[in-house]
């Protein structure tokens, strides 16, 4: 019978290896090698990561969860494919949300806040200029994040999670091939407008730069075959 300290240890490494793939998955899709409606297979994980299906699963129960993918019947997992009415409907949602977080971070603001908010913005632009592009956009749904939780209202925060994580694939997904990691000057700008405390300055820039994001996807059907071994290659 194996001893505690066994257990313990494989436990660990059940949830690593969970973990791993959970990741693997995230980055691949945030970086385009693994485009809308590939099929995930259970067994070819299995044979990538020498795993059991149960560690599989709890790996692609966590994605669908964030809305990566979907667990269709009779089908598995598929990377997640929004129609443009639904990305649409996302982010329609995400603005009037975040409309109203704004004027909640900068009636909370403090000395602390503002240096969480800077520090966020550090982070991300050492991803732009370093060219991890998957990084990049996850950094940018955490900055968002971030504003959520200083706005304090826990209900808010919820909702924004699943928004962010959803939003977060739609760019992944419908932003341009190639499209250029630019500067992001308007999170700096709007974290310039919440040390200030000018409430509709900031709440017109959030959603003015909401809007932007989304004009510039080409939202519509994708049709690419890919070999999961090739997009998880190196992961």
């Amino acid at each position: 019978m194996p001893s505690t300290g066994s257990a313990d240890r494989a436990k660990r490494g059940t949830t690593a290896v969970d973990m791993r793939i959970y990741r693997a998955v995230i980055n691949a899709v945030m970086s385009h090698r693994l485009p809308p409606g590939t099929h995930l297979g259970e067994a070819d994980f299995c044979e990538l990561y020498q795993v059991s299906r149960t560690t599989v699963r709890k790996a692609l129960l966590r994605l669908a969860h964030e809305h990566i993918i979907e667990l269709r019947p009779n089908r598995g997992a598929v990377v997640a494919s929004p129609t443009p009415e639904q990305a649409r409907d996302i982010f329609a949602a995400r603005r009037a949300i975040e409309r109203e977080i704004i004027p909640l971070v900068i009636r909370n603001a403090t000395a602390s806040s503002i240096r969480q908010i800077r520090s966020a913005l550090e982070a991300e632009d050492q991803a732009r200029r370093s060219g991890d592009r998957a990084a990049w956009i996850r950094l940018g749904g955490e900055f968002h994040l971030l504003l959520a939780q200083l706005a304090g209202n826990q209900v808010l925060q919820r909702y924004m999670a699943e928004l962010v994580s959803r939003c977060s694939l739609i760019i992944a997904l419908y932003e341009p091939p190639g499209a250029s990691m630019c500067e992001n000057d308007e999170h700096q700008d709007l974290a310039s407008l919440i040390e200030q405390g000018k409430v509709q300055q900031a709440t017109d820039l959030i959603e003015h730069h909401l809007l932007e994001i989304e004009a510039r996807l080409r939202l519509g059907a994708q049709e690419k075959k890919i070999r999961l071994a090739d997009a998880l290659a190196g992961c």
